[in-house]
Formats: structure tokens, C-alpha cells, sequence
């Protein structure tokens, strides 16, 4: 029952919550009639009317008390006389907050002992707001002379606690009070009868009390609803659902008492609310109102409750329906099981035919069974679904149990099928194997039992011979069709024992056909006594005639060609660099023409105008096309894969692989749909303006590209699970003739189409004013297919430790031939007799330049697309370049780090190499820009420095872009100066308008500023460096061991230079060693090293001097 227990019922917490906020509201309104001090703690100062709310109001609405004439009112003990005033004040107080008191002290016939008295244990133990204190004094001429003088000489004590008034009569009392406020022993209108006010505060108070106690187990029990445990026992649940129903129906009847008594109540205040004036009895009409709310309140709580006690419990009825839906699912699933069990166990490969005739009587056996088994099945679904329809709460599970149960059913109905085909296939062949075999017996019998003395007769022979024809003419369609006809027919059945038995029987019957060959080869010497005639034969020429060829076999037909799809976009205007059958291209081949194109010709404005309004038709009905095709994609593959209703149908590994089928074709279809739809129909009537929408929204074309690279894995995971009946059934559904992988090639193919609409537009429209935006959109589209392109070779790379990345956008690709020399150090014998070049792919991107060997798998289950292992990276900053090299005009040079290594490149075509050259040019001078602009903001900090002349000025770095290996005579100065001078002419790039300068010792720098001093070699460099102290130029930072930070204005001392060409550096600011590249310190040093010295200057001489020697 684990299954059950997870699915038991939802709590309908809502309900639950429903119900206790009409708890809440009706505690609320009980707060207002309740008080803290019952009438049962202060029933007896009540009756004897100590003190009493006659219901009278005064100023501000402010309630009256009255303390009547008692002569034991001195003997009231003080914390009595604190409950009875707190009583009476918190009454109104609970109805009304921050009410005001108005106290009537009834002295007339007492003393002025007596009033002090009653005064001050009023001011200490009044719980409220105190307004006035009215004070009848007593009314003989002794105490009222007592009293006034008492008063007077004690009013400032009085008043400072409380306001108090002295009155001598009731007429002075009429002037604070009015006379309907107050009752009839003070001379006033209003009717007050103690007893009956005892009695309904003892009425209204009990109430309360059961309806506070009905609400509390109406919470209560709802509280133990919602909170109840529900047991796996059916006979548990139902003992539970007895016994909530008991509990709810003696609450019914405890909330239909109270509401009778609360009604009856509602009656008796009704009745004293009319007979008694509105502004007269606010009190009674205050309960009234609380009342009456307290009754809907209660009411509204009872319904509350009805509504959650139904919901729990049908969900508690329908809880027990599960359980017992449950527990027949499990009975009949492992009946199920028991019968596919012994299904397995069924041996349908017998070796003889008894032995299948017993196992046919055992397979119909089980059959039978199964067949109950599955009627009490189809009960249990049928059950289910009814429950299904009565809107179960555990609807889904049902009708995943339905569907679980019908998937058993159907299984073990396919397996027994299965096994009665393989069971009547194998008892066919082995009733024909039998067969076989008793007819060569018989052959071998009939041949045995030839009496050999009717052979020597020519009629005997003949005889003979007709009876072996006869009995050939019977043999068993078996052994005339052969053993490959037979192995082909029974394939699903063949065992090993099956393959011994027909191998066993083809050699009986060829021993048997053997004999029978022989034996008409006697027969007929035997009847053939006739002399047969000689033919006459044409002898054959020396020379025969050729052979005609056959024009199958002829060089026009090749069998093997076909359309293969591979990822390389085509880009026009591009020639090809290489053709390899397995290169990773993406070629869509578009014979582009228009379905509607007009069968005439149309000259002039108007038509090459109606011409453009055809491409845009053309390219808006293809776009609705497009869209309404992804659509389809999404909902009728996509979405389906989360169907539950096709789960069977899913292959598992395919279930969470629905990212790498389709890619991020959703985010293609919003764009498209949302966007740009929208975009190219708002240029209907203006086909010129469709350019701007291609350049506004070529950023989101970028989409395409992690498309095309996702495109690999999805036609792998397509190959895998092609063949699946869940596609099928999909494109079954959507009618479509063509399968899901045409489908998921449309972007590839819309993608290669714009470019193509977009030239056939730009063709009718010269002379356009918005020409330039359509250029525009068809070199965007162009640049996006090379992006494409380049990615897809990219993604292709294996064994780059690094992120790709990082090292920028890919901006060429393509294949070349490489040799790699190295200036100084060991060389290594392998490549001082490589005369034949390596075959490399190079990557150009914008940081970096990779080296990489092309990898292709060969076998059946090879793919057919390559793969590149990573061989070696070199840093843009640290690249120069070699123009032209001697002895072939395809070949130019790539040198890093100072020429320490270079690689000599061989394109396949001088135009991929000027290709080349100019986009490695491109990088390098923007990169010397950069570097120009940085040395600039150094020297504008480094300006109050004074600097020696140079050191050395025999020799000056030439350009590091050259036409031939060898160095040219002109000299160029410093590329990293930041003067305006004129500077002499140096050759240009091919294609170039203007010429540069490139570093060839350009360094890989850590920090933001790094520089490097443009030389040939590290001799050179080192020329320029002597040992001494030094102020650096700009920030440098090196991490590894040496971990050596140079901040621009440190001044660093030269100790030595040492043989791998690194000096020796101590920085003296930071107290720091360690070695750097005297090419790095070309940069450190700045413009100095070479025109001027970096050493300090002494400000006052101007003689240049070394801060110290070493």
C-alpha cells in the first residue's frame, strides 16, 4: 500500500481556513459582550445595588454610574468594590474603547465622613476614564454645613486625583445630566429596572460562554480533521468515518440548541429595545446589534464547517476507494505477473515434434487463464475509470493504474501471441524437416530395393529411370527451394539445435540425391544403345570482336554520389580553399527561383518596382511559412514529449533529451513569430525598407549559430532514435509526408535563403535611396553564414585545456601546409628532417591563433564529420608577420616571441592568403593602436621625468611587416611613440590604404598596460641594456615562482643578463627579485631605452648619472 499512502488525500486546506476565520471573527465579536470579571464574581454587590448602569449618557456621550444611598458601603471590602467598578466599566468599555465615566454619588442622607470616604476609595479604585464625580450632599443643614466646610479645606486634595462636583439638589444635578438620562429618583424620565438588567447581563454572558465553548470544539474538531493521520487499513478508515459522522452529528445538534437560545435572547432584547426609546436605551440596542452579529457569526461558522466537513469527507470516501482500488491493482498486477512469469518459462524451442505438441497444450493452458485473468482486468479498469468520472481526487494515479493494467494486459496478450507464432513456425519446420527426411529414406529405400538384373534390359533401364524421375518429381518444396530459402523463412526461429537439425538434413538429402545421380548416370549407359551423330562445331577466331561495355558500368554513371548534407554554409563569394569528402560544412544547395514569377518581360521603373514587391511577397508568404512550420515542430514533437498519454511510446534515454533535439528552436520560433514577422509584413509597400530590419535585428540572428552547433548532437540523437513509434505516431498526427529531421532543417535552410531573397531584392533596386541598408543586410546575412561556418569548425576542436571562449570570436578557418623552425636552441631532430610540411586547420581568433590537426574516423560506425586535436596556441600580442616568402607566392610567415619561433605557411590559394593576411593585419593594428594609446597615458604621467640621451643609437628595429625573409635597408622608428612626426614610407599590406607597423617581440602581459619593444632578436634587445638603476615606465606584473610587480615610477635595478635571455631584476621600491625577457623590458623602460635614458637625471646639472652601480 506504499503506493496509496503517497497519493491519500490533499488536505482541503482552504476550507480548514475558512472555518477558522469565522472562528476568529466570532471571538472577536464575543470580546465586545465577554468581560474579563463575570457577573457571577460581583452577583451579590450587584443585587444589593452598591453600584448600577442605569444606561443613562452624559456629556460626550460619556456613561453613567450610579452609587446609590448604602449604608454598608463603607464595609465593602476594597478589592470587592475595585471588581464591581472594574464590572461596570468594562461593559461599555468592551463596546465602546476609551469611553468616558460620569459617577453620580447619592449622599443626601449620609455624612461628610461618609462622602470622604466613598470619594477617596473611588479615586483608588476606578479602573477607567474618570470625566466627572457628582456628589449629592447630604441634605440636613448640620452635614451640609459639615460637608461644605469639609470640602473646601479638602477640594484641591480631591481634584488634583479626580474632578469632583459638590450639588446641593437634584435640580443642580439636571444642569450636568439631562433629565431623560437620568431615573426617576433623581427627578428623571428614564426607565430602569435593576432586576430585569441582572437578569439579561446573566443571559447574554451564558450565551457567550456556549458559544465560545460551541465555536472551541468546532475548531477543535476541524483542527483534528485536518491534522488526522490517515491508515493504510481500509477497516481503520472506516471506523474513522464512523466516528467523525458520530462527533459531527452531536455537534449539529449542540449549534442548533445554542442558536435557539440565542434567537430566543435576540426575542427578549427586541422586545425592551421597542417598548424604550432609541436614544434612551443605548445599551439594549448596543447588545441588540452584538447579539444579532453574534448569531450570523455563528451561523456563518456552522456553514464553514459544514462546507469543510463534507469536503473531508468525501475525500476520506474517496481515500477508502483508493485504498480499495489499490489493493485490487496489486492483486491483479501480481497475478499478471505470475502468468508472464510462467509465460517466460515456456519453451517454445523443442527438438521434436511431440515435445512441441506438449508445449502447444501448455501454451493453450496459460492462454485460457490469462484470457480470466485479463476479464477481471478489464472490471478493474472499467471500475477505475468510472471513479475517474466521479471526479476522484486521485484521478491521475486511476488513470495511470488504467493504463498500467491495459499495458500488462496487452504485453503479456503480444508475448503468448509471439510464442504461439514462434510455436506453429517451429512446428512447421520441424513437420517439413520430417518430411524431408522421410522422403530421402525413401529415396535411399527405393533405390535398395531396384532389382539390379532388370538393368541389363533397355526397357528395365528406362523403367527404372521413369520411376526415380517419378519420385524426384515428389521431393518437398523444402528441399527444392534450398537452405537459404528455408533460413530466411523461419530466421525469428532458428536455434542452434534447428540450424544442426536443417544442416543435418540438406547433407542427408545430398548424400541421398548423390546416390540418385549415380544411379541414372548407370541407367541411362544402360538404355542409351543408340550411335549418336557428330555436330559439327565452328572453330572460334584468334581475335575475338571487344567486348561492348556496358553503359552501367560506364565513368558517366557513379552509383556512389548522392546529396549528403555536412556543415559548411556556403558563402558566396567565397572560393574554396580545399575539398575533403569529409569536411565539416554545412552545404544547402538553393536553385533559387521565384514559384510566381512572371513568364514575360518587364522593363523600366515600374517593373523592376513590381519585381521588388515580388521578392517581398516571396520572402513574407515563405517567412508565414517558415513560422507556421516551427509551430508545428514545437506542439506537435516538442510538447508531445510531455504527454503522458504517448509516455509508452517515448524511449527512456530520449525522455530528457529534448534540449539536444531540438536545440534552442523555441527561442527561434518567438523571434521569428513575435518579431520578425511583424517586421518584414510592416514593409509590404516599402520592399527597400526590409534592409533596416535585418540590421536591427542582427543581433538575434545569432541564434542560428548555437542552433547550428546544437545541430551535430541532434542528427546523432535523430540516427539513434529515428525509428521510434513515438515519431511516427507524431507525424502521423500532423500528416506529414516528410519526418521530423526534414523539419529540424529548416533553420539551416531559412538561413541560407535570406541572403539569397535579399540579393534578388537588391538586383531591382539600384538607384534606391535605402540601397546601402540592403548592402548592409547582405553583408550582415553574409557574415553571419561565415560565423556559422567558423563555429561549426570550432566546436569541432578537442584537447584545448582552456575555454575557447576566452580567446574571442572566430574569425577565419581553413587548412594549410606548416613547417616550424626555431632561431636558437636545441632543434629537434624530427623537425630538422621534416622536409614534407604538416598538414594543419587554423583557427584565427581575435586573441589567438590555434594550431590544430584534422582527425577523421574511419569504420562502419565512424561519423562522417572531422575532428581536431589541438596542437599548439600562440597569443596575438606576441605574433609578427612575414608578408611574402621566397620561392612560392602562397607562402608567407607567422614568427612569435621574437622570431625564437616560426612557422612558414602554405595556402592553398594566393587569394585565402591575402585573405589571411589582411584579417591578421587588421588585429595586429589595432592592437598597436591600443598600445599607442596606453604608452601615451603612461608618458603624460611620466612627464616631469628628466632622461639621459640614449645609450646606444646603432641600431633601430625594423618593421616587423616585410615583403621578403631578408631585412630591408629602410629603418622605422619607435611604433610605440606617441609624437606626430613624420615617419618614412614603408610598404603596404596588399589591399591596404594605409601601412603599419607591427611589434614582432610582442610579449604575453599580465597586467592591462603590458608593452613590448618591437626587435628582432633578443641579442638586439639586450644590446640596448646595461646593468644599473632604472625608472620603470609603465605597471608589470609576472606570476608564477619569480611573482616579480613593477609599478610604474619603481625604480628597479639591472644586475645581469643570463643565458636564456632574461635579466636579472631587483625592484628596490617593493624590495622584490626576479627575472623578466629583455624584450619585457623594453616595455618597462618605455621609449627611453632606445632614444633617451630611463636612468635618473640629477635636476640641477642635467649630467646624466646611475643612481648606484651594481
Amino acid at each position: 500500500m506504499g503506493t496509496a499512502s503517497q497519493q491519500e488525500p490533499q488536505k482541503d486546506m482552504e476550507g480548514y481556513y475558512n472555518l477558522l476565520q469565522a472562528g476568529s471573527e466570532l471571538e472577536s465579536t464575543l470580546q465586545q459582550v465577554t468581560v474579563p470579571v463575570s457577573m457571577q464574581e460581583v452577583a451579590g454587590y450587584i443585587e444589593k445595588q452598591v453600584a448600577y448602569l442605569s444606561g443613562g449618557r452624559g456629556e460626550d456621550s460619556s456613561v453613567i454610574i450610579t452609587l446609590p444611598e448604602c449604608s454598608a458601603f463603607s464595609d465593602i471590602p476594597e478589592e470587592a468594590l475595585a471588581k464591581v467598578l472594574s464590572y461596570l466599566t468594562l461593559i461599555p468599555r468592551a463596546r465602546q474603547p476609551g469611553v468616558k465615566f460620569i459617577i453620580v454619588l447619592d449622599r443626601r442622607l449620609d455624612t461628610w465622613s461618609s462622602i470622604k470616604t466613598a470619594l477617596a476609595r473611588i479615586a483608588a479604585s476606578f479602573p477607567g476614564n474618570l470625566h466627572l464625580v457628582l456628589v449629592l450632599r447630604p441634605t440636613s443643614f448640620f452635614q451640609r454645613t459639615v460637608t461644605d466646610l469639609g470640602f473646601r479645606f479638602s477640594q484641591e486634595d480631591f481634584m488634583l486625583k479626580m474632578p469632583v462636583v459638590m450639588l446641593s439638589s437634584v435640580t443642580d444635578l439636571l444642569r450636568y445630566i439631562d433629565e431623560n438620562q437620568l431615573t426617576s429618583e433623581f427627578g428623571g424620565t428614564l426607565d430602569y429596572c435593576h432586576s430585569n438588567w441582572i437578569v439579561l447581563r446573566t443571559a447574554i454572558e451564558s450565551f457567550a460562554v456556549m458559544v465560545k465553548d460551541i465555536a472551541q470544539m468546532l475548531q477543535a474538531f476541524g483542527t483534528e480533521l485536518a491534522e488526522s493521520q490517515l491508515s493504510e487499513e481500509c477497516n481503520a478508515i472506516e471506523l474513522l468515518l464512523l466516528s467523525h459522522t458520530e462527533k459531527y452529528r452531536r455537534l449539529k445538534d449542540a449549534i442548533r440548541s445554542v442558536m435557539r437560545e440565542g434567537r430566543q435572547l435576540l426575542s427578549n432584547l427586541e422586545t425592551s429595545r421597542k417598548e424604550g426609546h432609541s436614544d434612551t436605551n443605548w445599551d439594549i440596542t448596543q447588545d441588540w446589534d452584538t447579539m444579532q452579529r453574534l448569531l450570523a457569526q455563528l451561523s456563518d461558522m456552522e456553514m464553514a464547517f459544514d462546507g469543510f466537513f463534507d469536503k473531508h469527507h468525501l475525500k476520506l470516501q474517496q481515500y477508502l476507494q483508493l485504498l480499495r482500488y489499490e489493493h485490487s491493482f496489486q492483486e491483479m498486477e501480481s497475478s499478471l505477473e505470475k502468468l508472464r512469469a510462467q509465460e517466460r518459462k515456456v519453451n517454445v524451442t523443442g527438438e521434436s515434434l511431440f515435445q512441441m505438441e506438449q508445449t502447444a497444450r501448455e501454451l493453450d493452458s496459460l492462454e485460457r487463464r490469462a484470457q480470466e485473468e485479463m476479464s477481471r482486468a478489464q472490471v478493474i479498469i472499467l471500475h477505475g475509470h468510472q471513479l475517474a468520472a466521479g471526479h476522484h481526487y486521485a484521478m491521475a494515479l486511476i488513470i495511470q493504474r488504467c493504463n498500467e493494467l491495459r499495458h500488462q494486459c496487452d504485453n503479456l496478450t503480444s508475448a503468448l501471441s509471439t510464442k504461439c507464432n514462434t510455436l506453429a513456425q517451429t512446428e512447421t519446420l520441424l513437420r517439413r524437416l520430417e518430411e524431408a527426411q522421410r522422403w530421402c529414406d525413401d529415396g535411399a529405400y527405393l533405390l535398395a530395393n531396384q532389382q539390379v538384373d532388370k538393368f541389363q534390359s533397355k526397357e528395365g533401364a528406362q523403367a527404372a529411370l521413369r520411376d526415380i524421375e517419378k519420385f524426384q518429381e515428389g521431393a518437398p518444396p523444402l528441399l527444392i527451394a534450398g537452405s537459404d530459402v528455408l533460413y530466411l523463412e523461419f530466421e525469428s526461429v532458428l536455434t542452434s539445435y534447428l540450424l544442426a537439425h536443417i544442416e543435418k538434413t540438406f547433407e542427408k538429402h545430398s548424400s541421398v540425391q548423390a546416390l540418385i545421380q549415380c544411379r541414372q548416370k548407370s541407367l541411362r549407359k544402360m538404355a542409351d544403345k543408340l550411335v549418336r551423330p557428330v555436330q559439327l562445331v565452328t572453330p572460334r577466331p584468334e581475335n575475338p570482336p571487344p567486348r561492348s561495355k556496358s553503359p552501367l558500368f560506364s565513368p558517366k554513371h557513379d552509383f556512389n554520389s548522392g546529396l549528403k548534407f555536412t556543415f559548411d554554409l556556403p558563402l558566396p563569394g567565397k572560393k574554396t580553399s580545399r575539398k575533403c569528402p569529409n569536411s565539416r560544412k554545412i552545404e544547402v544547395i538553393h536553385d533559387y527561383q521565384m514559384p510566381n514569377s512572371p513568364p514575360y518581360c518587364i522593363d523600366g521603373e515600374e517593373g523592376a518596382e513590381l519585381l521588388k514587391r515580388h521578392v517581398m511577397n516571396e520572402l513574407i508568404e515563405t517567412e508565414r511559412i517558415y513560422v507556421e512550420e516551427l509551430l508545428a515542430v514545437l506542439l506537435g514533437y516538442r510538447a508531445e514529449m510531455d504527454n503522458p498519454t504517448l509516455a509508452l511510446l517515448l524511449p527512456t534515454n530520449l525522455r530528457n533529451k529534448r534540449d539536444v533535439l531540438f536545440g534552442n528552436l523555441p527561442d527561434i520560433y518567438n523571434f521569428h513569430s513575435s518579431v520578425f514577422l511583424q517586421d518584414l509584413e510592416s514593409c509590404l509597400d516599402t520592399p527597400e525598407a526590409v534592409g533596416a530590419c535585418f540590421l536591427e535585428q542582427k543581433e538575434h540572428f545569432h541564434l542560428y549559430e548555437c542552433y547550428c552547433q546544437n545541430k551535430p548532437r541532434s542528427d546523432a540523437l535523430w540516427k539513434q532514435f529515428s525509428d521510434c513509434p513515438f515519431f511516427q505516431e507524431c507525424q502521423k498526427k500532423l500528416e506529414h509526408k516528410l519526418g521530423l529531421d526534414s523539419y529540424l532543417l529548416k533553420p539551416v535552410q531559412r538561413l541560407t535563403k535570406y541572403q539569397l531573397l535579399l540579393k534578388e531584392l537588391l538586383k531591382y533596386s539600384s538607384g534606391c535611396e535605402r540601397i546601402s541598408e540592403l548592402r548592409g543586410a547582405l553583408a550582415a546575412m553574409l557574415d553571419l553564414l561565415k560565423s556559422v561556418n567558423d563555429s561549426m569548425h570550432q566546436i569541432a576542436i578537442t584537447g584545448y585545456e582552456g575555454d575557447l571562449g576566452d580567446l574571442g570570436r572566430v574569425l577565419m578557418q581553413g587548412s594549410f601546409s606548416v613547417w616550424i623552425g626555431h632561431k636558437k636552441g636545441p632543434t629537434r631532430v624530427k623537425e630538422l628532417a621534416r622536409f614534407k610540411p604538416m598538414q594543419r586547420h587554423l583557427f584565427l581568433h581575435e586573441h589567438a591563433l590555434l594550431f590544430c590537426k584534422r582527425r577523421e574516423e574511419h569504420g562502419e560506425n565512424a561519423d562522417k564529420t572531422s575532428s581536431y586535436s589541438f596542437k599548439h596556441c600562440l597569443k596575438m600580442s606576441a605574433v609578427g608577420i612575414t608578408e611574402n616568402v621566397k620561392g612560392d607566392v602562397k607562402k608567407f610567415e607567422i614568427w612569435y616571441s621574437g622570431r625564437e619561433e616560426v612557422y612558414v605557411i602554405q595556402a592553398p590559394t594566393v587569394e585565402v592568403k591575402i585573405a589571411w593576411l589582411n584579417e591578421i593585419r587588421r588585429i595586429l593594428t589595432n592592437q598597436q593602436k591600443q598600445l599607442k594609446e596606453e604608452l601615451c597615458h603612461s608618458a603624460a604621467v611620466s612627464e616631469h621625468m628628466q632622461l639621459s640621451p640614449p645609450h646606444s643609437l646603432s641600431k633601430q628595429p625594423r618593421a616587423s611587416v616585410s615583403s621578403e625573409g631578408s631585412e630591408s635597408g629602410q629603418s622605422s622608428p619607435d611604433p610605440l611613440s606617441c609624437s606626430n612626426k613624420h615617419q618614412p614610407s614603408r610598404r603596404s599590406w596588399p589591399g591596404a590604404p594605409y601601412s603599419v607597423d607591427i611589434c614582432e617581440g610582442l610579449e604575453d602581459w599580465s597586467g592591462a598596460n603590458g608593452l613590448s619593444n618591437p626587435s628582432d632578436t633578443e641579442e638586439e634587445d639586450a644590446a640596448h641594456l646595461v646593468p644599473g638603476r632604472y625608472r620603470a615606465f609603465v605597471n608589470w606584473r609576472r606570476n608564477g615562482s619569480d611573482h616579480l610587480i613593477i609599478k610604474c615610477g619603481d625604480v628597479i635595478q639591472l644586475q645581469n643578463v643570463e643565458n636564456d635571455g632574461q635579466w636579472l631584476v631587483k625592484n628596490l621600491s617593493r624590495r622584490q627579485e626576479g627575472r623578466i625577457p629583455s624584450a619585457n623590458l623594453q616595455g618597462i623602460l618605455g621609449d627611453g631605452i632606445k632614444n633617451h635614458s630611463s636612468r635618473l637625471v640629477d635636476p640641477g646639472n642635467q649630467k646624466t648619472r646611475k643612481l648606484s652601480s651594481p
